[in-house]
């Protein structure tokens, strides 16, 4: 396992993190509790988490079970200061989390507070904005995506109330990091050049979705993160059990994600068949497992800061874990780029 600063703060990670949206629903808390001992084992420092989890559905009833079970075993264990823990205020639009409101001052507050509870702790490593509440294009929102509705001084006052607000949970020693997530290019900058001109906190990270079947991530924010020193958090880096094959040819396996939440956050349409076959082709000429294949071409990339799994069955874990081992191929990762010059956002 290898490790790597958050940005330009003190803090060392994994490559690997584990991701927990599924705990509190596809996963019990003894689930939860022996994957977490599991990747401790393996050398994984970093969990990531959030206020609206879990999402195997999102629900009123279970919001909040994953920082539960998560606080469990950290009261169990007593190994919070062995774990770089990173979790999120939610943005608008949930009507059961404060009326659906999204990351202010009062919002802020009112959601640490709660994720300390749940947490069973009393600071954040990371502490994230879920996703921006002037509008982005993330969770399949491209195709209709537009920013000149959007109202420029209320983004920007919003986005200095957040940093103050960060500023004061640093100090209070509540928050040692800051980071953001369904983040735009722009609103990263602005973040930046902000914080810079207000002696604020800095933004250590992005956790956007990166892989195979989308990679908006390498054009522009590619660029930010080379000349400002802020890494990529991939989400999504087997684009939700796609790249597994899982899916193909309409399948939808008893407990899956996809027999969940249906299209997969409209991942699972048709023209991300070709590409994914393309992908599994790749993997089975070479004698590789698709996910581990698929994993460690995120973990390739040199703005990548960690990458973000995550399982439902310990076999699955394993699996992601080990391609921190492989080092793929120049061969394979030109085959993997003329598929991807073929089919470059098929989701």
């Amino acid at each position: 396992m290898k490790y790597k600063k958050l940005g330009r703060t003190d803090i060392s990670v994994s490559e690997i993190c584990l991701g927990t949206m599924t705990w509190g629903t596809q996963n019990t808390e003894a689930e939860a509790h022996g994957q977490m001992d599991y990747c401790v084992d393996k050398g994984v420092n970093f969990f990531d988490t959030a206020e609206l989890y879990p999402t195997t559905p999102v629900s009123v009833e279970t919001q909040g079970l994953t920082e539960e079970y998560i606080g469990g075993w950290f009261q169990k264990t007593g190994k919070r200061k062995d774990i770089v823990l990173a979790t999120k205020v939610a943005g608008p639009g949930r009507s059961y989390i404060r009326d659906g409101d999204g990351a202010d001052a009062n919002n802020i507050r009112l959601a640490i507070e709660a994720s300390l509870k749940r947490l069973k702790t009393d600071y954040i490593d990371l502490y994230q904005v879920h996703w921006p509440s002037r509008g982005h294009f993330h969770f399949r929102q491209a195709w209709h995506y537009d920013p000149f509705k959007q109202d420029r001084a209320k983004a920007l006052a919003n986005v200095i109330e957040i940093l103050e607000t960060i500023g004061e949970l640093v100090k209070e020693g509540k928050v040692r990091a800051f980071g953001l997530s369904n983040e735009t290019s722009w609103g990263t900058q602005k973040y930046l050049t902000l914080s810079e001109q207000l002696d604020l906190p800095r933004v250590a990270t992005i956790q956007n979705e990166y892989n195979l079947l989308y990679r908006h991530y390498d054009l522009d924010l590619a660029e930010l993160s080379h000349h400002e020193d802020v890494g990529l958090l991939a989400y999504s880096p087997l684009a939700g059990g796609i790249l597994s094959g899982k899916y193909v040819d309409g399948a939808k396996p008893e407990g899956s994600r996809g027999s969940i939440n249906g299209d997969i956050g409209g991942r699972l349409q048709p023209l991300q068949e070709a590409p994914t076959k393309a992908y599994l082709d790749i993997a089975a000429r070479h004698g590789l497992d698709p996910c581990t294949m698929a994993l460690a071409f995120c973990l390739s990339r040199r703005f990548m800061a960690s990458v973000i799994i995550g399982a439902t069955t310990m076999k699955q874990l394993d699996t992601d874990i080990s391609s921190v081992s492989l080092k793929l191929p120049h061969e394979v990762l030109a085959e993997i780029e003329q598929v991807h010059r073929q089919y470059p956002m098929p989701i």
